[in-house]
């Protein structure tokens, strides 16, 4: 028979939510990236100026849903981590994951330079429109942006470096503490795959390969489908996990 600490109930509750936030929040990062760079390309490869319009606006219209979607999905799996961190500083003496907990910060920090990077190319799209006036207005507003995002970077890099180390002098995990419940085999190919089709759609983009449209189209396809299964998948384990 395994003991316990009495809270521990309690603790892998609040991982199970902090879990559920993260993939939510990775998964409309990895969302907003296809169809971001899925628009983009549409519009470039329209015939006419008049062709190229719908997918500018498009585009637009993602980016626009995409930075705050991507914005309040993070924030609440913060919020939730913290309070993770709370209970298991009240109960271990420590905070678990440390270095997984730096890795996925890294790789979020990636996905928004990626974010930004791309939706600074929506401009160019208007002016190719003959949009000519609002695309200046995107440019101007698009140098405000660049500027807050080179500052975010700063701070975050010297936040990241501090909290990395920190997490490095942590105390030894505590035999109280039952561990986490790991994410299920079932749901890694359909993370693998949603990665893999938005890494080719990304390469697509900075034309490292030219996929025909039915590709692309195929590719978010994917990429929606994969993110919709690898959801549902931890939903029902989580609803599992909450109600043991």
């Amino acid at each position: 028979m395994v003991t316990t600490h009495p809270g521990a109930d309690a603790v892998a509750g609040l991982r199970a939510h902090a879990r559920s936030a993260r993939r939510l929040a990775v998964a409309v990062l990895v969302a907003s990236i296809a169809s971001l760079a899925t628009a983009q390309m549409l519009a470039e490869r329209a015939p006419t100026r008049e062709g190229t319009r719908p997918f500018a606006w498009l585009a637009l219209a993602v980016l626009t849903l995409a930075v705050p979607a991507m914005a309040l999905t993070q924030a609440a799996w913060g919020a939730r981590s913290r309070r993770v961190r709370v209970r298991e500083r009240a109960l271990y003496a420590k905070v678990s994951s440390g270095s997984r907990q730096a890795a996925s910060r890294l790789g979020i920090a990636a996905g928004w330079a990626v974010t930004l990077l791309l939706g600074f190319t929506v401009p160019r799209l208007f002016r190719e429109s003959a949009l000519y006036g609002l695309a200046t207005a995107m440019s101007q507003a698009i140098e405000v942006v660049a500027l807050a995002g080179l500052a975010a970077a700063v701070f975050f890099a010297i936040w990241w470096m501090r909290d990395t180390l920190a997490h490095a002098t942590a105390s030894p995990g505590d035999p109280w503490d039952p561990g986490h419940r790991g994410p299920g085999q079932e749901r890694r190919p359909a993370w693998a795959g949603a990665a893999a089709a938005t890494c080719a759609l990304v390469a697509a983009r900075a034309h490292l390969w030219e996929p025909a449209t039915w590709l692309l189209c195929a590719l978010l396809a994917l990429t929606l489908a994969c993110l919709l299964a690898a959801w549902a998948g931890t939903r029902r384990q989580e609803g599992l996990v909450t109600h043991e």
